[in-house]
């Protein structure tokens, strides 16, 4: 069965509930399809507009009153508040995989007054209250979805012509009260995560969810080696002087066990010295090689530029304290130390394998995300290397 590229939006109704990592969760399981793509936008009017004008196709199962619920509740919830004129957010999430527009819709579920079970996402998360008239009195559809591989390709067409001006890191979007004073920082969803179709990362955003803050950018990004020697550089000095004790000991002790006698003791340090450096500068390697797929040792220069073959998710939260309350959610480096409940005790293995990154300050966040390039607009690519231009 040929491959197919299909779509989901997170609504801003969802997104303000903090439903994308369920949703996220869910959709990698049941569909077992490759997310390639994910981007957050601000709709504009006129974007908004053309959307719904291609919403109601005979070609679409649901029901066409659906149809016509689904186009009034675009116009009226994913266009610019008609009072303040502020943008609202929404997600755009992109998967790849044989069948994927109809796994994907099998996932969504279908719209209707009757309850279920909670099956589908909009079995769960979604809304359709009637009255006794059987007027719509509440209508939440939680997500969007095409119907076909044709309006698939024909809506992700019409939002990738709008993803440079309506799309990226959505600024002005979120209200705060008076005196608040939001942060921002970055948030890696590490490539331990996506060895298999797993729950994973939509779990891990769903513990992000707990800190209240506000996702405002998100990009499925492949880290080049050049990226991550820079993103990763503060450490390496760290990893060359810090462990000098730990290799110092450990060389110490195998030496005597292969020499069969007692080192002097003074001569300890001296094999910090030595080993040190080049431990540490392995240990960087390992990083390196963890996140984008190659080592630096191993990659010629002229295809350190290239992405890398791990694939990481990278978001920006917003909000007040955001960096602290991320890194309280996340836990500490050591999985092992980390506290019941967060995310790295719960997800992680080693120092390295933590299931994630977050910034430790707001200098630190500015930088890591201008070297990932999160407003960077991969989206379009995967869009375009699939259709065409």
């Amino acid at each position: 069965m040929a491959q197919e590229l299909a779509y989901v939006i997170i609504t801003p109704y969802s997104l303000h509930k903090s439903r994308t990592g369920g949703i996220l969760a869910r959709l990698i399981t049941r569909t077992g399809l490759e997310l390639v793509g994910a981007r957050m936008f601000a709709p504009s009017a006129e974007l908004v507009n053309r959307y719904s004008e291609v919403i109601v196709s005979a070609d679409d199962p649901q029901d066409r009153s659906i149809q016509e619920l689904i186009r009034s509740y675009i116009l009226k919830n994913l266009a610019p508040d008609s009072k303040t004129g502020r943008r609202r957010r929404v997600m755009m999430l992109l998967f790849q995989g044989e069948d994927a527009v109809r796994k994907v819709r099998s996932v969504v579920g279908n719209i209707t007054a009757e309850r279920s079970g909670g099956e589908t996402i909009r079995d769960t998360y979604g809304d359709l209250i009637l009255d006794d008239n059987r007027n719509v009195r509440y209508f939440e559809p939680a997500v969007l979805a095409p119907p076909n591989a044709q309006e698939a390709q024909l809506k992700l067409k019409l939002w990738s012509q709008y993803s440079d001006t309506d799309g990226g890191l959505t600024d002005n979007t979120i209200v705060y009260a008076p005196g608040e004073a939001p942060q921002r920082t970055l948030v890696l969803i590490k490539p331990d995560n996506f060895r298999f179709p797993t729950g994973r990362p939509g779990n891990v955003i769903d513990f992000f969810s707990r800190t209240g803050l506000y996702i405002i950018a998100i990009k499925v990004h492949r880290m080049s080696v050049a990226e991550a020697m820079e993103f990763y550089g503060p450490v390496r000095e760290i990893l060359r002087t810090r462990l000098k004790d730990v290799v110092a000991s450990r060389a110490k002790a195998a030496l005597e066990k292969e020499l069969g006698f007692k080192l002097p003791p003074a001569e300890e340090p001296k094999l910090g010295e030595i080993l040190g450096p080049l431990f540490g500068d392995n240990q960087f390697d390992n990083i390196v090689k963890f996140m984008s797929g190659g080592s630096p040792s191993e990659t010629p220069e002229d295809q350190r530029e290239q992405p890398g073959s791990e694939k990481c998710i990278a978001l920006v939260y917003e909000g007040p304290n955001a960096v602290q309350k991320i890194r309280d959610v996340l836990g500490p480096t050591d999985p092992s130390k980390a506290p019941p409940g967060s995310i790295r005790r719960e997800f992680g293995q080693t120092v390295m394998v933590n299931a994630a990154h977050a910034s430790d300050s707001e200098e630190n966040a500015r930088r890591e995300i201008g070297i990932i390039k999160i407003g960077d607009n991969n989206f379009k690519r995967v869009v375009e290397a699939f259709y065409g231009k």
